[in-house]
């Protein structure tokens, strides 16, 4: 399969330059489509428990993954960065064709990845984890599925958070594959349950840069699982993946109380509100 991830990019740079200055200013923090119009205390920061302290969830068991060696054999040389804990987790997009097969997927990775490498400059792929369009999950940063290692997926807050991509676009009037939605939220349950995390709950993050919609040094109080947009203006992680994080909360609160796993074929989950166009300027691949 043919990946030109750089056009796409490009196409989006151009549309997005003129008004997403102004936009980005405008828009101001995002209001989450979950909650009502009446103001919400703020969440006290939701810190790793001290060794040996019982979590109000059991543990959940990790999905499979096919691990970074498998797609990639040759693996990055690259010191990474630790977070003492996950308290969030961010839902993406790639922005790819949805019409890949299984045996496409290895190609479209090691794309997304010489694209980060070489466009973006980073060290390694951005995301943690990715999960395709037939609920396979990837290992995507080295080292992700051993400890909570630092992404570069959501500017402004890459610490103690995850990173899940889905493979595809997922914009208005797609269908999201009910095993992306158990997928995803099983990679929420693992690692937010590690640490204590309630995916029905809130965290509050530091923004690290004045690029995201928080200017930096300032806190908030994000859904512990969240979309790209709700902290970077950006189109990702497409309308119809956004509307159907609900789901993905949902389906990972279950897996932590261990209910039954979702039946084959399986509706997408009802939809939410959809942020207006005007706060959506940019569909750039993610920075740190």
């Amino acid at each position: 399969m043919d990946i030109d991830r750089r056009s796409v990019l490009r196409r989006a740079a151009q549309a997005a330059s003129a008004g997403a200055a102004v936009a980005l200013a405008a828009a101001g923090p995002p209001r989450h489509p979950r909650h009502s119009a009446a103001p919400r205390p703020a969440a006290a920061p939701a810190l790793a428990p001290p060794p040996g302290t019982r979590t109000p969830f059991a543990a959940a068991a990790p999905p499979v993954i096919v691990r970074r060696s498998t797609w990639q054999t040759n693996l990055p040389e690259t010191e990474r960065q630790r977070d003492p804990a996950v308290r969030a987790v961010f839902i993406h997009h790639t922005d790819d064709p949805n019409s890949y097969g299984p045996q496409d997927v290895p190609d479209i990775l090691r794309a997304i990845y010489r694209e980060h490498r070489e466009n973006q400059g980073w060290d390694d792929i951005g995301y943690n984890f990715l999960v395709d369009r037939f609920g396979t999950v990837y290992e995507g940063r080295l080292g992700s599925t051993e400890e909570p290692v630092v992404g570069a997926h959501t500017m402004g807050f890459n610490r103690e958070t995850v990173g899940i991509a889905a493979i595809g676009t997922y914009t208005a009037g797609m269908q999201v594959p009910a095993p992306v939605v158990d997928a995803m939220a099983r990679i929420a349950a693992w690692k937010l349950g590690q640490y204590g995390i309630d995916p029905q709950g809130r965290s509050e993050l530091t923004s690290e840069s004045s690029g995201s919609r928080f200017p930096s040094g300032t806190s908030h109080a994000f859904d512990a699982v969240s979309g790209h947009r709700d902290a970077f203006c950006t189109l990702c992680p497409g309308d119809a993946l956004y509307l159907a994080l609900p789901g993905i909360i949902e389906r990972a609160a279950e897996v932590l109380r261990g209910d039954p796993p979702v039946r084959p074929g399986a509706a997408t989950p009802p939809p939410r509100p959809a942020r207006p166009p005007s706060e959506l300027v940019r569909e750039l691949s993610p920075r740190t």
